[in-house]
């Protein structure tokens, strides 16, 4: 008869062999390729770009925001997390539209009254979210605390930290006062239309996925891998605060 503690060890080699089979983890791992920039990194092309132009420049704008948010590796993941076992797009649309008006909301207000915390800091939190919604994915509270936090306030004051983070690096380039707050809005815009493309495309894929007989064993999985990458972008943050003072 098999040790049961090593045949639970090829269960879960298994799982894991079964999920590098799936879309889905091409997702999950592409978000380690930002690790080495801060979470709410503008691209040096960008950040050149940004301090140069003076005026409105709504198209410009637009295109930068949606940039960010397709290559913005810490969204994505959060994103991720929050519809992961969502359903109804009903319930999708509500919680989507939780997290775009807490990030929203703190990066137009952070820019324009010039609101900002420490980088490393609110990337640290940032990274903290993605833990938060693993171990929520995975029940963890529930079953260590016997209590369940109210994902759409979570959901909203995560968001509130993912706007934080953006401000605190648009203010380090700033950007010229003429035409800022139009500025702002098509970036905001530009935010909104990459994190719709993001979560269409995270849709279709889960759409697939769900269907497969592995799936809520590679849920697990799955989740597990965000858990360590939301730990792993928390070290780097708390890392270089203290390299950095």
């Amino acid at each position: 008869m098999q040790d049961p503690s090593v045949e639970g060890r090829l269960e879960s080699r298994h799982a894991i062999r079964s999920m590098l089979r799936t879309p889905m983890l091409a997702l999950l791992l592409a978000t380690t390729w930002g690790t080495t920039a801060l979470a709410h990194g503008v691209a040096a092309g960008d950040q050149g770009y940004i301090q140069e132009i003076t005026g409105v420049n709504l198209i410009a704008f637009m295109y930068l925001g949606a940039k960010h948010m397709v290559t913005g590796y810490d969204h994505i993941l959060f994103l991720f997390g929050v519809v992961f076992f969502l359903y109804k797009m009903k319930d999708v649309g509500i919680y989507v539209s939780i997290f775009a008006f807490g990030h929203s909301t703190t990066m137009l207000a952070g820019v324009w009254f010039g609101w900002g915390i420490n980088a490393y800091i609110v990337d640290a939190i940032i990274g903290l979210s993605v833990v938060y919604k693993a171990l929520d994915n995975l029940g963890a509270y529930q079953r260590w605390f016997g209590v369940q936090p109210n994902t759409k306030v979570a959901t909203l004051i995560f968001g509130f930290f993912h706007g934080t983070g953006l401000a605190t690096k648009l203010l380090d380039y700033e950007i010229a006062s003429d035409g800022l707050l139009a500025n702002l809005l098509a970036f905001n815009v530009g935010v909104e239309m990459g994190q719709l493309m993001a979560l269409a495309i995270i849709l279709i894929v889960m759409g697939f996925w769900r269907r497969s007989p592995n799936f809520f064993r590679q849920a697990y999985t799955a989740n597990v891998i965000m858990m360590a990458l939301g730990f792993i972008l928390m070290g780097l943050q708390i890392t270089g605060y203290f390299v950095a003072a």
